[in-house]
């Protein structure tokens, strides 16, 4: 398993970003959270399988249609606690 922050920056508040990125998580059978951040950027906690993860990452590069996507830094995280669901928060 690979537990993960992804902070996306761009135009990624106010166009669903966190409901396309929610049901992309459930699709590929992913937990953790995604909020927005005061400072306009996307906050994801991913944890998955490696191969998913990458899935998932390649996925945030582009993220849905009606957002544009500036930049995505990604940070490996120790999986203090077990995660149970995909929520927004």
């Amino acid at each position: 398993m690979r537990r993960v922050k992804i902070l996306v920056s761009g135009r990624v508040q106010g166009v669903y970003f966190r409901v396309f990125t929610q049901n992309k998580a459930k699709h590929f059978g992913i937990y953790g959270s995604v909020r927005n951040l005061p400072d306009g950027r996307v906050e994801i906690i991913a944890e998955a399988e490696h191969p998913v993860i990458e899935k998932f990452i390649k996925w945030c590069h582009k993220g849905p249609v009606t957002a544009r996507v500036d930049n995505v830094d990604i940070e490996d995280l120790e999986a203090d606690e077990a995660l149970t669901c995909f929520q927004i928060k």
